[in-house]
């Protein structure tokens, strides 16, 4: 059941990055680092996004941790490396709570 509302929430977070001029690169990039949600591109910069969804009263973003962050910034790493992207790029969030979408930009520690 969380992975089909995870899945629910990554179609609303790329509905909504597409709307605002984002390309969408990629989604679910995994490696054995940990997972990237969504890679978007705009500006010339990449954007890899990590997408937190709450159907709850749990607010989204209590769960980008500190180990999340660094698990991210190893696969954004391995990301850059395994695609050969020489681009500048910036990690990002992008939580959805009930009907409210906040998308926050360079999230990295």
């Amino acid at each position: 059941m969380s992975r089909e509302i995870g899945r629910v929430g990554e179609e609303r977070a790329v509905a909504y990055l597409a709307d605002r001029g984002f390309e969408i690169v990629e989604t679910n990039f995994t490696s054995r680092y940990g997972e990237i949600d969504i890679v978007a591109r705009r500006g010339g910069v990449l954007h890899f996004i990590e997408v937190k969804f709450s159907q709850s009263s749990d607010d989204p973003h209590w769960w980008i941790t500190e180990k999340k962050l660094k698990r991210l910034s190893r696969t954004v790493e391995y990301y850059l490396h395994r695609r050969g992207v020489e681009l500048p790029y910036q990690l990002d969030a992008l939580t959805i709570w009930g009907d409210e979408i906040d998308f926050i930009e360079n999230i990295s520690l």
